[in-house]
């Protein structure tokens, strides 16, 4: 409650993993030390130059909690939150060589928020041959509507349960069958619940491949309310072959364009439409399907991808090499 740096980076410090890093940075020479996240700055020596991976902007997400929280006492909580870590962000940004966003949208955020410039974006990526389709997806994966996701994450839970309570009693008076699958790690107990009410629920916690629920899904949603950074799960469904609905928080800083390779919708009534018009119509449901597919195949391949970020990395370290040599 008193100390100066957010909760989510308080966790993180560490006296074991400090030593180590710095153990590693006296014994070895590295070219460029990355941060993934914001967290693992909080064990770095403080003359350690390093390039910051940002998935998220960490402080819109709290900022998000707090707009959402319903009783004044989360909403105090959240607010606060917000604020350290805005504090906390700002100074890990100025410190850092670099700052890796992964959407335009992410880095303008940065700039302003942060007020820094040595800001790039490189798009989330996947591997578009691991999750593609085969021809025959197993029987016993399939459902109707399907959620991926790690369920011990705030904007995720907070999505899911606004989708069951909200969006599928909707979809349920057309299609009084429709089946949702829940398929991540450590879901909550309140996520476990919602398989206890309703037997067209399932909730699979971890599974070891997340393809064969992708490959058996009829239409993914991904109804979230609260985050930041990009969803790789849209990606990931796309390129497994799987139309995809979202939310405008849920698709935010992805290159995706509604109706043509995706489903935009906020309300609970147009949610609900969007994913009846996919599991009604199947033309409308294979053409945005191959739409999407080919959009991950030609512009977000690990490929494509990796390379952007490696030149990143080989520029900052080239910089580091010239600014060494003229000591």
């Amino acid at each position: 409650m008193f100390s100066k740096l957010p909760v989510m980076v308080a966790r993180k410090r560490s006296a074991t993993v400090k030593r180590v890093a710095k153990t590693l940075l006296a014994d070895e020479r590295f070219d460029i030390v990355v941060c993934d996240f914001l967290t693992p700055t909080v064990n770095l020596p403080a003359d350690q130059p390093f390039v910051l991976f940002e998935h998220n902007v960490e402080t819109m997400i709290w900022r998000r909690y707090a707009e959402q929280a319903r009783d004044p006492i989360r909403r105090s909580f959240f607010r606060s939150q917000a604020n350290r870590l805005q504090a906390c962000e700002t100074s890990a940004c100025r410190r850092a060589t670099h700052v890796i966003a992964v959407s335009d949208a992410d880095a303008d955020m940065l700039r302003k928020m942060c007020g820094v410039s040595h800001v790039s974006s490189v798009p989330t990526g996947v591997d578009s041959a691991y999750f593609s389709r085969p021809p025959t997806p197993e029987a016993k994966f399939a459902c109707d509507l399907l959620f991926t996701g790690s369920m011990d994450w705030m904007p995720n839970i907070d999505g899911i349960r606004w989708f069951v309570k909200e969006v599928l009693p909707s979809i349920r008076r057309r299609l009084p069958r429709c089946s949702l699958t829940i398929a991540g790690r450590r879901p909550t107990a309140a996520i476990r619940a919602l398989e206890s009410v309703d037997p067209l629920i399932r909730v699979t916690g971890t599974v070891d491949d997340i393809r064969p629920y992708l490959w058996a899904g009829r239409v993914s949603v991904v109804p979230l309310r609260v985050g930041s950074g990009t969803r790789l799960k849209i990606y990931e469904a796309m390129a497994a072959g799987i139309p995809v609905v979202a939310t405008t928080v849920g698709a935010e800083g992805l290159d995706v364009s509604s109706p043509e390779n995706i489903r935009i919708a906020d309300a609970a009534d147009g949610f609900a439409s969007a994913c009846l018009e996919l599991l009604g119509d199947q033309r409308v449901h294979a053409n945005q399907a191959s739409a999407a597919a080919r959009l991950v195949r030609e512009k977000f391949s690990w490929e494509i991808v990796a390379a952007r970020f490696e030149e990143i990395l080989e520029a900052c370290a080239d910089k580091r090499r010239t600014r060494a040599s003229q000591r």
